[in-house]
């Protein structure tokens, strides 16, 4: 397989990896919007099946994003003595793309904040609704990013397939039932955090998988900082791990690449099915099944359903719009 030509930022809505020797610099606007992506990130992380690597892609700062996490390491002790006290802070600051960061997190931590008890209620109350919102979302997320890969050939077929087949595995794996440990809760952190950052592949499915969801969810709402600080150490052990393996790949094999990550898109869409009953076709917190809308037990709500997919449609392709007129910018 050879690197491929990435398509020009103006024939796309998905930017190209940018070169990190360059110092970016962004206006008060767009640090807001960086912001408002962030809380578009986070939101979608709180729910158990929808990507917040997929909102990153779709806005069109992936790559900006996996630059800026792969480039913390050791290596800034180095720049940081080359330059010695505020300066060398400076340069560290800039080599990280650390105020692009800090907007995002600010972002992502604001709708952890506000957002988790309200999803959290509409999950145990409205499932359906909510469930069909981001069904629409995921949908037109694939479309959108299976227009940017302009060359197909049979090597990103195969990628297209093996990131389907790997999501649909993950998302039916059977949930563990423990009670998980401090210890546990950073290792569940560290996996979790690899998946929320692939698009299509849920960290806090993952979490949910692994018994720890409702435990994390909880320590946010009861803001137990020890099992929150115990996770994110996790989750920042995890990420510098592996951004690097990623950023090489979108480095090298952009359009590949991105056909492995659009296949796990899409096969999230098993897990995101808004028609869930339990193994006894009833509704309860189990309800975790596939049917057909007119098994459903209260009937498909067609008009609710569908209002709510082409909202989801609506809204992720304007937040590509946004993202392909801000890289333009």
């Amino acid at each position: 397989m050879t690197a491929p030509q990435s398509p020009k930022p103006s024939e796309s809505s998905v930017p190209q990896p940018l070169d990190t020797s360059v110092t970016t610099t962004d206006s008060p606007k767009q640090l807001l919007g960086v912001y408002f992506k962030g809380m578009a990130m986070g939101a979608a992380d709180i729910v158990p099946g929808v990507s917040g690597g997929t909102i990153a892609l779709i806005a069109g700062i992936y790559e900006r994003l996996i630059n800026a996490l792969s480039s913390i390491g050791p290596h800034l002790w180095q720049i940081f003595r080359q330059e010695g006290g505020i300066k060398g802070l400076v340069a560290v600051w800039r080599q990280v793309d650390a105020t692009f960061l800090l907007c995002l997190l600010l972002g992502i931590a604001t709708s952890f904040l506000t957002l988790a008890g309200m999803i959290k209620h509409l999950l145990d109350n409205e499932p359906l609704l909510i469930w069909s919102f981001f069904f629409g979302l995921v949908v037109a997320t694939v479309f959108i990013l299976l227009s940017e890969i302009k060359r197909w050939n049979i090597g990103r077929a195969v990628l297209f397939i093996i990131g389907i087949v790997t999501a649909v595995t993950i998302s039916s794996l059977p949930l563990l039932t423990t009670t998980p440990s401090l210890p546990y809760l950073f290792f569940a952190g560290a996996i979790a955090i690899c998946a929320m950052i692939l698009p299509g592949i849920s960290g806090s499915f993952i979490l949910l998988l692994m018994g720890a969801y409702d435990t994390v969810l909880e320590a946010v709402h009861t803001h137990n900082f020890t099992v929150i600080f115990t996770v994110m150490a996790g989750m920042a052990t995890g990420l510098l791990l592996f951004t690097r393996a990623l950023k090489w790949l979108l480095s090298r094999y952009y359009q590949a690449t991105l056909a492995l990550l659009t296949g796990f898109i899409a096969g999230s869409l098993v897990k995101v099915w808004p028609w869930k009953v339990d193994a006894l076709g009833s509704l309860n917190s189990e309800a975790i099944t596939n049917v057909m809308p007119w098994q459903y037990p209260t009937g498909a709500h067609w008009l609710s359903t569908v209002g709510l997919m082409l909202l989801g449609a609506i809204l992720v392709s304007l937040l590509s719009w946004w993202g392909n007129r801000t890289n333009r910018a």
